[in-house]
């Protein structure tokens, strides 16, 4: 070797070098906030910054917190594919009463992977990371897979803004603000927050964090746990904790406002301190089938168009909506998706790992690639058959596409998902053909709107069809871990089937059965009905009558989170509903499979049809119908007449197990 080739090797060492440290310089940043309680300083906090990923959270940088609750730390760069979370814990709050040092407080906020300028620490960051990044906590360490971390920061700032440590925009939206108690459940949170750091003694701080413990969980030991565990199961012990609320802050005799710091606040005890918002935008209105794609994105076809005066006499068809895991719209105003002649879309919602798929009530069938636009042309169907009115489309594992004919009794099958190789399949026993699952045998599964049974075949097979009997007004499957069959059904077995000829288009299917149904409920006497079935691999049923009661009344959509729990909506009640699944985890002693674990309901959840349960166990429920008169009515009201389809689509958050989308037979944990 000569030396000018030793000589280009030192230089090329030395600018290596540099770059190196070029770049590590350039990755080191300060990070400026302040930490609160109860609206003032927290003296001596330690403030510290970390990475969450799959693994144990990674430091990257820490400081404390001086007189005025400032700090100012130094981080390096965060390792790829993780979020940024910041923790202030300990100090003395300027608002306590006796002006010494809490180390059972922790406050939180979960910021992503972006840091703004500043940041704000206090009890409504708290609160509303707790509830967004819930399935990810555990004691003070936040981890868990990417993609569900990535949505439970990118909702966090709904709630709460984290630099100003104020109410979020979608929070302050008249969607959410006036329309459900979510504002007033979380300055009620905070305000507990606060209570412990200031004015609660030693027994009240011990029956709060009592009062925040799991149902099967451990008493947690500051208030971030505490925080974390009111967010799984926020319907555990809302009377305890409004009894503490009601304590630190009693109500003045002359009625006049609390002292609370948070308002507005409770005015009564709460079924539940569940946090939810509701979004609408890109043409959601009237949602159906709820599908998330491989980055979480939501996708929903609409029976009807934003803004008309559709019902099931007279309507304009929807297109199909594309939401982030945010709740951001991603499609079109009001029309949302449109393509290939699709005219409104029931329970016609699917999605591949490189497809959505969207069937319409006037029997055509619209693909979009993941940007919305069409992915193939009506010519390119096979069919010289006239389909009808399209439903459910069920996705195999291996990709086989299979669609519902809810009109015309027969069934749609695309091999591997290839338009081309389309072929009608005529199976018996088919009524009315609803949804479709494909479970691990490569059965599938139809559910029959039109009776009380589920139809079973081999998907090589299908003569070889048998049924089950289930509820009446068969509507929604699922496969849970265990490849059980649940399914949804409007009505009991006990309940007089509504009368549908043959042969009618879907909305008048609807407008019958509805009619039916209302009347049956509304009485005299008033009722409810509807049941929720589980058929096992083998066709036995632990309940063949259903699991049934007062809490169940006209279940429409349904799925299985990653606890194999099941979450289904109640259209007539408005409600979503968790029921245990088949020998579920998590639940108090002597719970069993069909047992109500809670009923959520809110200003912002109306007649729901599907729910549905994204990576980070954040439940989303459609918002279907709102105003039965509007919605079915001959001649609507002309104030209420564009309030038949239902306005929104509502999340619940953290309140299940975290699932892999996107759905392709049976349920995939997280």
């Amino acid at each position: 070797m000569n030396k000018s080739s030793v000589s280009l090797r030192v230089l090329l060492a030395v600018l290596a070098c540099a770059a190196a440290f070029t770049s590590t310089a350039a990755r080191a940043a300060d990070l400026a906030g302040s930490v609160q309680c109860a609206g003032k300083p927290i003296a001596g906090s330690t403030v510290t910054l970390f990475a969450a990923g799959t693994g144990a959270p990674t430091q990257l940088g820490q400081g404390k917190t001086d007189d005025q609750g400032a700090f100012k730390l130094s981080f390096t760069d965060a390792p790829a594919d993780t979020v940024r979370y910041i923790i202030a814990k300990g100090g003395t709050p300027a608002a306590a009463a006796d002006k010494k040092p809490n180390d059972a407080l922790a406050l939180l906020s979960v910021l992503g992977t972006s840091l703004p300028e500043k940041v704000t620490i206090n009890e409504l960051t708290t609160v509303a990371s707790a509830f967004t990044a819930a399935r990810f906590i555990s004691g003070e360490a936040i981890s868990g897979k990417p993609l569900g971390l990535r949505i439970a920061a990118g909702n966090a700032p709904n709630l709460v803004d984290p630099a100003t440590g104020t109410w979020g925009s979608v929070l302050l939206d008249p969607l959410n603000s006036t329309q459900s108690t979510t504002l007033a459940n979380l300055n009620t949170l905070g305000s507990l927050i606060s209570a412990f750091a200031t004015v609660a003694d030693d027994d009240w701080r011990a029956r709060f964090l009592k009062a925040a413990t799991p149902p099967t969980g451990v008493t947690p030991k500051n208030t971030l746990e505490a925080m974390a565990g009111i967010a799984r199961a926020p319907w555990a012990a809302p009377e305890d904790l409004y009894a503490l609320f009601d304590q630190a802050y009693p109500q003045p005799e002359d009625g006049s406002r609390r002292s609370a710091p948070f308002v507005p606040y409770l005015a009564y005890v709460p079924d539940d301190f569940a946090l939810s918002l509701r979004f609408a935008g890109g043409g959601v209105y009237s949602a159906a089938r709820l599908m998330f794609d491989g980055e979480g994105n939501l996708w929903s076809g609409q029976n009807w168009m934003a803004g008309s005066q559709s019902g099931v006499n007279k309507s304009i068809g929807g297109g199909v909506v594309k939401l982030a895991p945010n709740g951001t719209a991603l499609s079109p105003a009001i029309t949302g998706f449109t393509g290939m002649g699709i005219d409104g879309v029931g329970w016609g919602t699917a999605v591949t790992l490189d497809k959505v798929w969207a069937t319409s009530f006037n029997g055509k069938i619209l693909l979009l690639d993941f940007d919305g636009k069409p992915a193939a042309e009506e010519s390119d169907l096979p069919f010289k058959e006239k389909l009808l009115g399209l439903m459910g489309i069920g996705v195999a594992a291996n990709g086989d596409v299979w669609v519902a004919d809810g009109v015309g009794n027969k069934l749609v099958y695309f091999p591997g998902g290839r338009l081309k190789d389309g072929k009608i399949v005529e199976v018996a026993g088919l009524k009315s053909p609803f949804d479709i699952v494909i479970d691990a045998q490569n059965r599938v599964w139809v559910s029959n709107s039109q009776s009380d049974t589920v139809v079973r075949f081999p998907a090589d097979d299908p003569s070889k069809a048998e049924s089950f009997r289930v509820g009446i007004g068969v509507r929604a499957l699922a496969l849970d871990s265990k490849d059980n069959v649940w399914v949804a059904s409007n009505m009991d077995l006990t309940t007089p089937p509504p009368v549908i000829p043959d042969g009618v288009s879907i909305m008048e299917q609807f407008k019958i059965a509805a009619d039916a149904m209302v009347k049956y409920i509304e009485g005299p006497p008033t009722r409810t009905t509807g049941a929720i079935n589980m058929i096992r691999p083998d066709g036995t049923q632990p309940a063949p009558m259903g699991f049934t009661g007062p809490a169940i009344n006209i279940p429409w959509g349904l799925n299985i989170d990653g606890n194999d729990d099941v979450w289904f909506g109640n259209f007539w009640a408005r409600s979503v509903v968790l029921m245990a699944g088949d020998d579920t985890k998590g639940h108090p002693a002597g719970t069993k499979a069909g047992d109500i674990i809670h009923v959520f309901q809110s200003g912002t959840i109306q007649m729901i049809t599907d729910v549905a349960i994204d990576p980070a166990g954040n439940v989303w429920a459609a918002n279907n119908w709102n105003l039965v008169e509007a919605a079915a009515g001959n001649n609507p009201a002309r104030p209420t007449s564009t309030w038949g389809g239902g306005s929104g689509i509502t999340v619940i958050y953290g309140v299940a197990a975290p699932v892999q989308p996107p759905r392709m037979g049976k349920v995939r944990k997280l």
